[in-house]
């Protein structure tokens, strides 16, 4: 890994078209993805992670939901060489086994609220994802978009710290 100034002063040399494309990469809401390109340049990867945090918390629901659209469902590995679907493989590394009682807890979650389950899960296995999203079933909607919410902030400040360790 080369990681460090190195590659953070790579990004910030980007031109603007690029760097909002690889953010488009760590959460799909252009408007994120515009905001944090336009801060550039960033002194250090803290102050980087600093504004796609606050960037982030100021989105509203319809641009989660746009960036929600661009991740696959629990258990199903996307394909592709693209950097979000190696993301997404490598963060679902774990979830393997009961992917026929994941792929109910699917449907049922999609059912109930119009979008596809999401959870942070580095690190979590299959039986404790499928536990959040039978948990989750039972929440209101105002109670799991904030849910969502926090888990989809986890996702992106991970992506965005592998942005500048890649």
């Amino acid at each position: 890994m080369r990681g460090g100034p190195a590659v953070l002063d790579e990004f910030n040399a980007l031109p603007a078209a690029e760097a909002r494309s690889r953010l488009l990469a760590v959460c799909a809401a252009p408007r994120w993805a515009q905001s944090v390109a336009a801060a550039r340049p960033y002194g250090s990867a803290g102050e980087l992670l600093d504004t796609g945090g606050a960037t982030f918390a100021n989105l509203t629901w319809d641009e989660i939901a746009e960036a929600l659209a661009a991740h696959p469902r629990i258990g199903e590995r996307p394909t592709g060489a693209s950097r979000e679907a190696a993301w997404s493989r490598k963060e679902q590394s774990g979830v393997t086994g009961s992917q026929d009682a994941l792929a109910q807890a699917n449907r049922a979650y999609e059912e109930r609220f119009g979008h596809v389950f999401l959870i942070f899960a580095s690190g979590k296995s299959a039986p404790e994802i499928l536990a959040a999203a039978r948990e989750r079933l039972g929440h209101d909607e105002d109670t799991e978009r904030e849910v969502v919410r926090e888990e989809l902030g986890k996702i992106v400040r991970l992506r965005l710290e592998r942005l500048v360790d890649a």
